[in-house]
């Protein structure tokens, strides 16, 4: 198997390069997190998970879903829907989650 080695000085640039890219999209994609509510309404779910009624509601009426009702209207908790996320790969491809803590 062939293989690639790099001189410490090319790692450097590639490293660098790389921060050059990735680092103002992971701030772009952190402050989309930072600006999200702490409950989110039905619609603003249905928007940032990029989802239809009819996914939201098996979602809203699955039991394990971060969803309150105490407000009178459901509202999903932001924060544990990330735990909720970040719990199983199934719970992940149920959306189109389009943050960085959902891959």
């Amino acid at each position: 198997m062939p293989t690639i080695q790099f001189e410490q000085t090319e790692i450097q640039l590639m490293v660098s390069e790389l921060k050059k890219q990735l680092i103002p999209e992971i701030r772009k994609e952190l402050e989309m997190i930072d600006k999200l509510p702490p409950l989110m309404t039905r619609k603003q779910f249905m928007e940032v998970a990029n989802i239809k009624d009819k996914k939201c509601n098996e979602l809203f009426n699955r039991s394990d879903f971060p969803v309150t009702r105490e407000l009178g209207h459901p509202r999903v908790v932001t924060a544990k829907l990330f735990e909720w996320l970040e719990k199983d790969i199934e719970n992940r491809n149920m959306i189109d989650f389009p943050y960085p803590y959902t891959s």
